[in-house]
């Protein structure tokens, strides 16, 4: 039981590690790179994005991070490992905001962003950046931010483990 304990919460902690370095890459890199060139590229990039990370390394990551940090949660509850459950329910909680708010705001934004259609036949680009871009940045933000600190959580929980 105990290997189990421990196997999951590293598990989480690197699997959340993961999502929160993508969500922040692309808070820091990606988008204000984007940020400086034309509508269609954006429209365009985003569309081959929201394309390319639909893949089993992302799943991996954004799935196996709830599914890894609820399974740490249980695990160490069912054994009274009181020190440990504050920070490894706050991390579960942050991570099911953090999907709340892709499942509200990105997916919906990033599924408008691709009945847009192709950059080239949009007849108003400018139109569909803005509808897409601000509000998908600031939502990204918070995922980022929820995510680090879900991360942040699993860390000192792994401090706490005796």
């Amino acid at each position: 039981m105990e290997m189990a304990r421990s196997a999951s919460l590293v598990a989480a902690t690197i699997t959340m590690g993961l999502v929160s370095g993508l969500f922040y890459g692309f808070a820091v890199s990606v988008m204000p790179a984007l940020r400086r060139t034309d509508d269609r590229t954006v429209i365009e990039v985003m569309q081959r994005i929201n394309i390319a990370i639909l893949n089993g390394w992302f799943v991996l990551g954004y799935i196996g991070a709830l599914l890894f940090t609820g399974l740490a949660l249980v695990l160490h509850a069912l054994s009274a490992r009181g020190a440990v459950l504050g920070p490894l329910a706050g991390a579960f909680v942050c991570y099911l905001v953090a999907m709340g708010v892709t499942a509200r705001v990105n997916i919906p934004l990033n599924n408008a962003l691709d009945k847009a259609g192709p950059p080239a036949r949009i007849a108003d680009a400018a139109a569909v950046r803005r509808g897409f871009e601000g509000p998908w940045v600031r939502a990204n933000v918070w995922r980022t931010l929820l995510c680090t600190a879900a991360t942040g959580l699993l860390a000192w929980a792994l401090v706490l483990t005796p």
